[in-house]
């Protein structure tokens, strides 16, 4: 009944079968792997010369000379966080806090006092709206040129796709008219401003081709016409301002279509006449 007392008979060949079918553990190896040696020394390498480890005063001061720009933005982005972080936020019952409505009140007042003159504006506006449309079919149909076309298809249906995901509250004092475009002051969609977008894409398409003077006249165009919805409450700011970046944005991916689709074609050893990007 001690320690040193012989197991049952069925126990001991269960642990004579354990012992003889037992894989050797092999001894722990002395001498270190190679690659994991170099592996490891090349990562404390990597850590001892990081970049900012050699930095000195003649390096700052470069960089707040030579790099003036990423320096102020890096001070606003410290501005903005304090912003952030210290206001208080705008209650579900209260309407959105918009600074373009703001810096427009007067113009609101203007519109909202004479109906005539909005209606005017509208149609002005809604002229614009056609030559932005008239200009993109144009580059198309007529000059053989689809980017600025596929562009606007890109645009608007990522606007669509944005705009019902997230239906944001008519703003308070919206000033319709049955001439603006949507004309009939019909249901649109105030994420993103495709106003605003549409006009970047006929301007960016003017000055790859140097239409120097009608990519500026859109472009003052194009402001005004911000100003206008902002007055009228046709568009939040933050709808305008997305809408100037999605121009931006989406002329350059269908610059990148056109492209992959040149490789393409050239890669299959079709004509150019034939592809759908000449």
């Amino acid at each position: 009944m001690n320690g040193g007392a012989a197991p049952p008979s069925g126990d001991a060949s269960v642990l004579n079968h354990r012992r003889t079918h037992q894989t050797p553990t092999p001894p722990p190896s002395t001498s270190p792997d190679p690659s994991m040696a170099k592996s490891f020394s090349s990562s404390m390498h990597y850590y001892t010369e990081a970049s900012f480890m050699k930095w000195t005063i003649a390096d700052a001061v470069h960089v707040a000379t030579h790099h003036w720009i990423p320096c102020l933005f890096g001070l606003s982005l410290l501005f903005f966080m304090a912003v952030e972080y210290t206001l208080f936020m705008i209650p579900p019952s209260s309407p959105p806090f918009d600074l373009g409505f703001i810096a427009t009140q007067s113009l609101h007042r203007a519109l909202e006092s004479s109906p005539n003159l909005n209606t005017l504006l509208a149609a002005l506006n809604t002229v614009f709206v056609g030559m932005q449309t008239s200009y993109i079919l144009w580059t198309w149909l007529v000059e053989g040129r689809p980017r600025a076309t596929i562009s606007a298809l890109f645009m608007f249906t990522c606007r669509g796709i944005l705009g019902y995901s997230t239906q944001l509250p008519l703003p308070q004092g919206f000033l319709g008219s049955g001439v603006d475009f949507p004309v009939g002051n019909v249901s649109f969609f105030l994420f993103f401003s495709g106003h605003v977008a549409g006009s970047v894409i006929a301007s960016l398409d003017m000055r790859r081709m140097q239409r120097w003077e009608l990519a500026w006249t859109f472009d003052v165009l194009n402001m005004l016409q911000a100003v206008r919805l902002l007055g009228t409450r046709g568009h939040y700011t933050i709808d305008l301002a997305v809408g100037l970046g999605a121009g931006f944005l989406f002329d350059s991916l269908a610059g990148k279509y056109e492209e992959c689709k040149r490789k393409t074609t050239s890669a299959n050893g079709f004509s150019s006449k034939h592809a759908l990007v000449g």
